[in-house]
């Protein structure tokens, strides 16, 4: 787990958030209206990435139960089928709609809406990048995701002071600089995957789909739930939305322990091999990423904004939140490889149930903090849902994926 796991965090924090990051600190010297703008901006990319993330989690898992049993070039071929539907269906309708979008969740709507149009019309360069690192991670190897999100963390430092400041472009220039290291990125990750041709018949696009819908709606959920939670702390003024974006961000540093470890157990219970007490690994990078964010709160949030004391609230109040989202993250990759990823996605959902009619009511009463608390509330119910649910269903022992997924053995074909 360690193994697999390590390589998968840098690889996210890296190219997940360390680009969110580096987009907000370049832009925070221009201003609140700046920071609420790639703050709204990055909330709707993850929203469109929910509603492409069965296709690379299909894509993963399928490899990993195909890899030196059955043909891999036809779950690649469909991969990258879908890859190219998605982006149209995606796309497209986000660069139409931007203006609208921009208008939900900011007062200053027409920078947003310049960031989103780069933004959202480089989304086929992002799908791309997420579809050729799930056939590596359908492999077990998570080095080489690794090393393409440092390729593209190391270009995004170097070209946003370019175009953000040096060719005057602002919040626009953010974006572009993203979509730009991005596509060098996926020119040079294409070379890790292009000699994996094999001979095979056809699969249908339905079974990858399938097999990553519960990891799609579970993000896609999230995201929903993320603007919702946007516009409701938009309605306490624009320096709000700028501190929790901050606060936001800085604890993606943290979460993506969690979803390192997701990814890790989901990448073993593919290939049949074993996966040890992941609730437990949850449970405690949970409490360990709790504390650290808050050591870390003041000076880190003080390196974005002259009043970080809306971000430090929420990584203070975010200790309620971590240790019982952490333990659902790292269950979620047994269940979701293991053919229960709909048991998950319901816990979920039961849990945003409760935490969105908290936060509108909290609010209310305890103005932005009453927010926090919801979300502590919505990841205790999402748990307790996915252990009740989990007890006792196939797999749950050793995490392994059900048999009926795998062919017999046979000679190595995809490699």
């Amino acid at each position: 787990m360690t193994r697999l796991a390590l390589p998968i965090y840098v690889e996210l924090l890296t190219a997940v958030v360390a680009v969110g990051l580096i987009d907000l600190l370049w832009v925070s010297g221009l201003g609140e209206a700046a920071i609420a703008a790639v703050t709204v901006g990055t909330t709707a990319e993850y929203l469109a990435y929910g509603l492409f993330l069965a296709v690379p989690t299909g894509v993963t898992v399928l490899i990993g139960r195909r890899d030196g049993h059955a043909p891999l070039a036809p779950v690649i071929r469909t991969g990258w089928l879908l890859w190219g539907v998605f982006s149209v269906a995606i796309a497209v309708p986000g660069v139409l709609w931007r203006e609208p979008l921009a208008g939900l969740f900011t007062d200053s709507p027409a920078l947003t809406a310049d960031f989103l149009l780069v933004s959202l019309g480089g989304l086929p360069v992002f799908f791309a990048q997420t579809v050729v690192d799930g056939i590596l991670k359908g492999l077990g190897n998570t080095k080489l995701p690794m090393r393409n999100a440092f390729i593209c963390n190391g270009l995004v430092i170097a070209l946003d002071p370019l175009f953000i400041y040096g060719l005057d472009l602002g919040v626009q220039g953010a974006a572009i600089a993203t979509v730009i290291a991005r596509l060098i990125t996926l020119a040079i990750a294409l070379l890790s995957v292009v000699r994996l041709r094999s001979p095979g018949q056809g699969l249908a696009a339905g079974e990858v789909i399938r097999t990553g819908l519960p990891m799609s709606g579970d993000f896609l959920a999230r995201s929903l739930v993320g603007l919702a939670l946007v516009e409701i702390v938009a309605g306490f003024g624009t320096a709000e939305v700028a501190g929790y974006g901050i606060g936001q961000k800085i604890m993606l540093a943290g979460v993506m322990v969690f979803y390192a470890l997701r990814q890790a157990a989901m990448i073993r219970t593919a290939r049949s091999e074993p996966v040890r007490a992941p609730l437990r690994l949850g449970l405690g990078a949970g409490a360990v990423v709790a504390i650290v964010l808050n050591v870390a709160a003041a000076p880190v949030a003080g390196l974005f904004t002259d009043d970080p004391a809306v971000a430090v609230g929420f990584l203070r109040w975010m200790a309620l939140y971590l240790v019982p989202f952490g333990g659902l993250i790292a269950v979620g990759g047994v269940m979701q490889a293991s053919g229960r990823g709909s048991r998950l996605l319901a816990a979920t959902l039961a849990g945003f149930a409760v935490q969105l009619p908290l936060a509108y009511l909290l609010s209310s009463w305890l103005g932005v903090p009453g927010v926090w608390l919801s979300m502590a509330a919505g990841a205790a119910v999402s748990l307790a849902g996915a252990l009740a649910r989990r007890a006792g269903g196939p797999g749950s022992a050793r995490g392994r994926a059900p048999r009926s997924t795998r062919t017999a053995a046979g000679p190595p074909s995809g490699r």
